[in-house]
């Protein structure tokens, strides 16, 4: 008999331990590569969260909002003890020992007792639920399944920083065994807080501003652990001596905890060495399971690094099946920017702001966890039974999520004006700023479909940005790249959509437009990617929500009588400059451009149905009339200076070949959107045909997905060129949804799955780049656009409706 453990048949999996021979590395050296070892993310959105790899080492540590750590802490663990049938053994259950020569007493679970052909076990994720099943080693049929509260249009426990921990064990053989489950975990409080208050920013070598984040790794001086117990529940919190009487960023508590049951024993260790040799926890538990139930609640000194442990014995009669939930849970309630710009999470308005609720968090947990559960199995399982849709499309559907809770993400208290809070996910790790504009015209259709009030709470953020003005000058990194004089920028133009909500060390939602690669004042696409996310956030969530679309009309106004104003020929389509002012921002365009001229008489036709709708309320007519008008004049000019007899044309004045893989991105919309079509539906299939052809199917035979641009016959324009050649995954799944949309269901699915592949087979899981090459490098790791799998799914639920 093998254990039921109810894993989806669709999951992403691999051996446990199993390392990649070849996996992608960076393209540029500066940009973050951590390496392939990443799990599925545990926590709430803007919680902070952890992640626990197929290896099973807890290594990435998004605790500091907007702030990135990966590294392995080995006290951090899961371990097993196992007696039965004359025999006896005891692992750390992680494949890796540690590097630093800590925890050297402990036994880990490496393959050294089995045959090599054999898996010591499997790693199965399908965000938010993960699982560990062990094999081959064990006696026990053992199981560990992992996940946090998430499941959709949930804006409460969804925020929690709680991870569950629901082992369960099964004897199938004809004798008693005895099974202890211990989880360790060391005491990080106050580690994760940049120590330089106000770090100078920087230019790297692709441009992009930086800054240096130093957390206070290690040092635990004045940190201290305790037992917490009542007649339900038992663990252990790790906290801090007060260090004052308001709570700062980094301040808070940890707590790991167990549910008391009659079947079960349950052992605590309460302070043991973190980086010591392990014997003060090893020595009883390897021997019978036990742990010397010792307290001591001395806090640290500056060279002292704590450890707090919780066991959890049991005897499995033969045939007996025993489930034992663990919690880990964290309260830092405070994330700040800039010194002094502090915000408390959003799960503060259910347990509090003082930092002293991990054991209250935790306890919930252990209460609440098998409806969580429910919840969560419930919301998946209409995608999850449809037969229509392939196992490898579930599975990536499901995963790409998890940026949502590891994307540096924020989510804060709520306000009177910002009821659920603010929300906001950063572009990834390596251009570490908020909800590009541009990026999430793909990237954010998960979000709308799965939590629509964070997303309109994002785009109420963007049009309060629009009118706001900032005369800060700088320079543009992408000169430095071209070893060009950088003019001077303004950093943000009354008028102007800004490109993203700012960055962690400044202040989000109030300082935008931080990114200095491009001077985005002057971008093409961002106005038009604002109007359009408005309208479509209204339409596909009801199309009632009026307040949202009044709350956005200035902006819409504003933005686009600013981008009318790059209309120097009176064509009514704005041109772009030859420098890259659009999304694809090492790419210079000249003139009227596929792109950028297509997502505004998209963003031109949905202003014009806001018109319409809010005419009652609002004195919009005026407006509609002028964008008629630029309408009526633009359209005909986009097919007369772009249509070719096969596709669209890159722009009007560069006179470039290249096909442009996103060139109908504004027919997509319009057509997503139920507006006219921007372009003749004959000629939006045959430059269709065009992109997958020249794009996928004749760059490197289709195995990567489509590049952004190539020649007709899948050659290269420039071979030194950086962007056209790169396969964008958020770009191959938008264009996927278009392929989809216009019923070229089997084409999608085959660009889509050969994007998939490339990232869940060679390392890129739960760090999904923005690019990848041919060459096997990535650029831009835990990127916001490639959440666009979603609009994939949205165009095939619409066309089963």
């Amino acid at each position: 008999m093998t254990i039921q453990t109810q894993i989806p048949s669709c999951t992403w999996n691999r051996p446990i331990g199993l390392g990649w021979d070849k996996p992608y590395t960076v393209r540029y050296a500066s940009n973050v590569d951590d390496g392939p070892w990443h799990g599925m993310p545990l926590g709430g959105f803007g919680a902070g969260c952890i992640g626990r790899s197929s290896r099973g080492d807890f290594n990435f540590w998004h605790i500091d909002g907007g702030e990135h750590v990966f590294k392995n802490v080995p006290a951090c663990q899961f371990s097993v003890f196992e007696s039965g049938n004359n025999a006896t053994q005891a692992y750390a259950l992680c494949t890796q020992p540690p590097a630093d020569g800590s925890l050297k007493s402990w036994q880990w679970y490496q393959n050294i007792s089995i045959d090599n052909s054999q898996n010591i076990g499997t790693y199965h994720a399908l965000y938010p639920r993960s699982w560990f099943v062990y094999e081959n080693v064990l006696q026990t049929q053992l199981t560990c399944e992992q996940f946090s509260p998430i499941w959709a249009n949930n804006y409460q426990e969804t925020s929690y920083p709680v991870a569950v921990f629901l082992w369960k064990a099964h004897n199938p053989t004809h004798a008693p065994i005895t099974i202890s489950i211990m989880l360790t975990w060391e005491n990080m409080t106050g580690w994760f807080t940049n120590a330089l208050k106000s770090p100078e920013v920087k230019f790297r070598d692709d441009g992009s501003p930086v800054y240096e984040y130093r957390p206070y790794w290690g040092e635990s001086a004045g940190n201290y652990n305790w037992l917490a117990e009542d007649n339900q529940y038992v663990g252990c919190v790790l906290g801090q001596v007060s260090r004052g009487e308001t709570v700062e960023e980094g301040d808070g508590s940890w707590c790991i905890a167990t549910l008391k049951d009659p079947r079960v024993e349950i052992f605590h260790h309460s302070r043991f060495n973190a980086v010591g040799n392990g014997e003060d926890v090893w020595q009883s538990f390897s021997q019978d399971g036990s742990l010397p139930n010792y307290q001591d609640e001395s806090p640290a000194d500056e060279n002292t690094r704590l450890g707090a442990a919780v066991a959890v014995r049991f005897t499995l009669q033969p045939g007996e099946t025993l489930e034992v939930p663990f919690v880990l849970s964290w309260d830092f309630p405070v994330t700040e920017f800039a010194q002094g710009v502090k915000y408390y999470r959003r799960y503060t308005d259910f347990f509090g702001c003082n930092g002293e609720n991990a054991w209250q968090i935790a306890t919930h947990a252990l209460k609440e966890y098998q409806n969580w559960r429910s919840h969560i199995q419930s919301w998946q399982a209409p995608i999850l039974n449809r037969e229509d849709l392939p196992d490898w499309f579930k599975m990536a559907l499901f995963n790409e999520l998890y940026d949502l809770t590891s994307g540096g993400t924020l989510w804060s208290a709520a306000t009177e004006i910002d009821p659920v809070g603010q929300f906001a996910v950063l572009e990834c790790l390596d251009y570490r700023w908020y909800e590009s504009l541009d990026v999430r015209l793909y990237g954010s259709f998960a979000l709308l479909m799965l939590f629509p009030e964070l997303e309109k709470a994002v785009i109420r953020a963007f049009a309060r940005a629009i009118p706001e003005n900032d005369d800060r000058t700088r320079i543009i990194g992408y000169y430095l790249v071209i070893n060009a004089e950088s003019p001077m920028a303004f950093r943000k133009v009354a008028g102007a959509t800004p490109h993203d909500l700012g960055a962690p060390n400044e202040h989000v939602w109030q300082q935008t437009n931080y990114t200095a690669y491009q001077d985005c004042n002057q971008w093409k696409d961002l106005g038009c990617d604002f109007v359009l996310q408005v309208y479509r956030d209204f339409l596909l969530t009801g199309g009632d929500d009026v307040e949202f679309l009044a709350d956005c009309w200035d902006g819409i106004v504003l933005t686009l009588d600013y981008l009318k104003k790059f209309d120097l020929d009176g064509d009514s389509i704005p041109e772009n400059s030859g420098a890259p002012d659009q999304t694809f921002d090492d790419w210079r365009l000249n003139g009227v451009s596929a792109y950028c001229g297509g997502l505004w008489l998209a963003a031109l036709e949905s202003a014009i149905a806001i018109c319409d709708i809010l005419q009652d309320i609002r004195d919009t007519q005026t407006q509609k009339s002028i964008y008629q008008s630029w309408l009526q004049q633009g359209k005909p000019i986009y097919q007369e200076k772009l249509w070719n007899g096969k596709y669209y044309r890159l722009d009007s004045e560069s006179g470039s070949d290249v096909v442009m893989a996103d060139q109908l991105c504004g027919q997509f919309y319009a057509r997503l959107l139920g507006l006219p079509d921007i372009v003749p539906s004959d000629r939006a299939l045959l430059a269709l045909n065009t992109i997958y052809d020249a794009c996928f199917l004749k760059f490197y035979d289709g195995q990567f997905g489509a590049a952004n641009g190539v020649l007709p016959d899948g050659s290269p324009e420039n071979p030194k060129a950086t962007h056209p050649l790169e396969v964008w995954t958020g770009i191959n799944f938008g264009l996927a949804a278009f392929l989809t949309q216009m019923d070229m269901k089997q084409e999608a699915m085959q660009l889509t799955q050969a994007v998939v592949e490339q990232i869940y087979n060679n390392g890129l899981q739960f760090r999904t780049p923005e690019a990848i090459t041919p060459a096997g490098t990535f650029r831009a790791s835990v990127y916001l656009r490639a959440m666009a799998i979603w609009a994939i799914y949205l165009v095939i639920s619409s066309a089963t409706k």
